[in-house]
């Protein structure tokens, strides 16, 4: 799997300015008093930083914004990039300053002047987000990217604050890792394996085939997946990191490694992003790896439900009714709103087996939240507002856009079926709240509950500012912070 770039903090040394290679990065604001290693510079570059400093260019650039000058004469780095950043900037623009590095980041060395920024642990951060890549299935020589060496006033005290931010970064790259990879390599076998790896890290992990799936009675899950060659499953993890005996925060995901739509076949044009369909699961996968990483201090339970969606002779068809584990019946009338079948039986069977506090559940489900709100916003739905304005103000704070949408009985009116308890849709208007108002049967009254849909922030054809273009791992940031946040203060 892919790894944050190792960067190591240490004292400022201005005297190894002059020889360092690679790529050099410092801190500056117009109107602030330059820092000695910007004066250093200066001065071996014989005023180059200065004037670039003064220029118009630099002026009109936003906090966290970058200036580059290549090959700066005096110097023996081939790059030296002028970071907009002043000591009173906020995590975002401190992030974002990292993630100017991390972009340009290459071969060669870089060394990053933050001596003194309160925010030096967010530049870090930012710089490993930025820094990832996917190039698992290139062929060809493979340069290794050189180390980091971020210079600060206090190293350890940095390293410190640095260390739970390293966390969050391994399982944003784990979620990028599993959204991105093709679904011949992503199977049902090979995702229920990478989850059961990280027993090592401290979880407890357990896999249900579907005999187990199929005595539940887990009807609604298993008639998705029907059709495939590879099995259904559905994956529990397990972090006993709060007080023993209490009960955890559950954490359900989506993860359809690959949805053809079935009987009710999508387009083939784009099609091949459907190997993204797992994303819900991905981010599950994501939050419970930093979780178990930074030894938190709370209960928490990751429940997956992984099939893959295909036509065939066994396929599900338009018209069937499935059982769900519940007990209501399902009248399947499209066979590509599949999720929230697979979502329906994995969120029962999780208050059943749990008793959770709470329930947080993913998925990439609707194109139409991607009509409502574009790919800058998640959509939230939810049945509790202390729970949604906490993921919410969590989301904010970690710079991930989130939007709560409306739910109410004249949408679910619209899931009314003829013939059994439900229809699996309810048309075309109002397509993401409908599915939110399917996923709330499967929720009981007196469990705090929200459903995010990221079809429209889990895989962009755009960079982002903490991302390349493809997976972002949308959502293990803001999770993470409401672990915290809401469970684990003092």
């Amino acid at each position: 799997m892919s790894h944050p770039l190792p960067i190591q903090f240490q004292a400022t040394a201005l005297e190894t300015l002059a020889t360092a290679t690679g790529r050099i990065a410092v801190l500056a604001e117009p109107d602030q008093t330059p820092s000695p290693a910007f004066r250093r510079l200066d001065r071996l570059t014989r005023g180059a930083l200065g004037r670039a400093l003064a220029s118009e260019a630099f002026g009109k650039l936003k906090a966290g914004d970058a200036m580059e000058l290549a090959f700066p004469a005096g110097l023996a780095a081939e790059t030296v990039l002028i970071l907009r950043l002043g000591k009173k900037a906020d995590a975002a623009q401190a992030r974002k300053a990292g993630a100017a590095v991390g972009k340009s980041h290459a071969a060669g060395a870089s060394l990053v002047l933050a001596e003194g920024h309160p925010r030096a642990a967010d530049i870090a951060f930012g710089l490993a987000m930025r820094a990832y890549e996917f190039d698992a299935h290139k062929t060809g020589e493979k340069t290794a990217k050189g180390p980091v060496h971020l210079m600060v006033t206090n190293p350890e005290i940095v390293a410190r604050a640095a260390a739970p931010m390293a966390a969050v970064a391994e399982g944003v790259f784990f979620t990028r890792d599993l959204v991105n990879e093709p679904a011949n390599v992503l199977t049902t076998h090979d995702f229920a394996a990478r989850l059961a790896a990280m027993q090592e890290l401290g979880l407890d992990v357990e896999i249900l085939e579907e005999d187990q799936l199929g005595k539940l009675g887990m009807g609604a899950l298993l008639g998705v997946g029907q059709g495939s060659e590879c099995p259904s499953k559905v994956v529990v993890m397990q972090w006993h990191g709060g007080p023993k005996g209490e009960a955890p925060f559950a954490l359900i995901g989506k993860g359809v490694v690959f949805d053809t739509g079935g009987i009710s076949i999508k387009p083939a044009a784009g099609m091949e992003e459907m190997t993204m369909d797992m994303g819900g699961a991905g981010v599950v996968a994501g939050v419970m790896r930093t979780l178990a990483l930074r030894k938190a201090k709370a209960n928490v339970v990751g429940l997956v439900g992984i099939v893959e969606n295909m036509p065939d002779g066994r396929a599900q068809r338009p018209g069937d009714v499935v059982k769900s584990m519940k007990g209501d019946t399902i009248e399947v009338i499209n066979t590509d709103a599949e999720g929230r079948l697979v979502l329906a039986d994995v969120l029962w069977y999780a208050q059943e087996r749990f008793k959770p506090t709470g329930m947080i559940n993913l998925a990439t489900l609707t194109g139409a939240i991607i009509i409502a709100l574009g790919h800058e916003n998640t959509g939230v739905f939810s049945n509790n507002d202390d729970l949604c304005n906490a993921f919410l103000a969590a989301a904010k704070s970690e710079g991930e856009g989130a939007w709560r949408m409306p739910m109410g009985d004249a949408y679910d009116a619209k899931l009314k079926s003829r013939i059994a308890d439900m229809m699996n849709v309810g048309g075309r208007d109002g397509g993401a709240i409908t599915a939110a108002q399917f996923l709330q049967r499967f929720v009981k009254p007196d469990v705090p509950w929200c459903h995010l849909d990221i079809a429209g922030t889990a895989l962009l054809k755009s960079d982002t500012a903490l991302a390349p273009k493809g997976a972002t791992g949308w959502g293990v940031m803001a999770l993470d912070r409401l672990i915290r946040d809401r469970f684990e203060k003092g």
